[in-house]
């Protein structure tokens, strides 16, 4: 038995081996016309003015995005668009009554990227999705809610990954689906990493 388990354990070595320099060869483009992106993120963040307060978030997710354009627009605002979808599966809010738990979908994400500059590739963006949460949220509202943000973060370009850090307004509603609709505003802070890889 532990010669076989040794067999395997060199055959999938040496897999590793030939494989491994195939992935790294190829060096991380950042966000071009054709490009697709693909990103693992977490972010947390707590309550501000206007809506409900004293509630905390933490999330995440991985993102799936297409850069549609080449670079448009005069100086300081050229650069590219992008389409993105998220897929949320961990949602905590954080409430006075106690944690809700959830799962997310953000169809929709317009992403402005900005001509690199270096390692550094600035985006702006804004964002809309559904959240569905096992207790109501907030409270005595509705377990399905809508999510509307807006972003300003960056890309940073290294050889092989692209790091994201940016800071995030959060909108949680429920549309007027529950008798009432406070809603929360959010501020978040989201850290991701991913690659732009082009066909």
């Amino acid at each position: 038995m532990n010669i076989v388990a040794s067999s395997w354990g060199k055959l999938l070595l040496s897999v590793f081996l030939l494989t491994f320099p195939c992935i790294t060869a190829f060096a991380q483009e950042g966000p071009q016309q054709g490009a697709n992106e693909v990103e693992v993120w977490t972010s947390g963040g707590h309550s501000v003015s206007g809506g409900r307060g004293n509630t905390g978030i933490w999330n995440a997710g991985l993102r799936y995005g297409w850069v549609l354009t080449d670079a448009h627009l005069p100086g300081f605002l050229k650069g590219r668009f992008e389409y993105a979808v998220d897929a949320v599966p961990a949602y905590l809010i954080f409430q006075p009554t106690g944690t809700a738990y959830g799962v997310g979908l953000n169809p929709l994400n317009l992403k402005w990227n900005f001509v690199a500059h270096g390692h550094w590739s600035p985006y702006l963006e804004l964002s809309g999705g559904t959240l569905f949460t096992t207790a109501k949220v907030p409270a005595n509202t509705s377990s399905v809610n809508f999510t509307s943000g807006a972003a300003l973060g960056t890309h940073i370009l290294g050889s092989r990954y692209a790091w994201a850090i940016e800071a995030r307004y959060l909108h949680i509603s429920n549309a007027g689906l529950g008798d009432l609709n406070p809603g929360i505003n959010t501020f978040e802070v989201r850290l991701g990493i991913g690659r732009f890889r082009k066909h």
